[in-house]
């Protein structure tokens, strides 16, 4: 089964803009292993909390991208 596990700010994607990554990350799979895959390919996307994360040991936070 393929399987993507996608992380995201919290509260950045509306309901109608996780389908379309959904749908594309989909459609992706099934670009590469056929139309067999996409009956069980999972995608979940998971909303990270604001400080969340880091990159380069820095925490990263809305404030610290200009997103808030």
């Amino acid at each position: 089964m393929p399987f993507a596990n996608l992380k995201v700010p919290r509260g950045t994607l509306t309901p109608e803009s996780k389908k379309k990554l959904i749908d594309a990350v989909t459609d992706a799979y099934a670009d590469v292993y056929g139309e067999r895959a996409r009956a069980s390919t999972l995608v979940l996307v998971e909303e990270v909390a604001d400080g969340g994360w880091g990159l380069g040991g820095t925490v990263l936070t809305a404030d610290l991208l200009g997103r808030s």
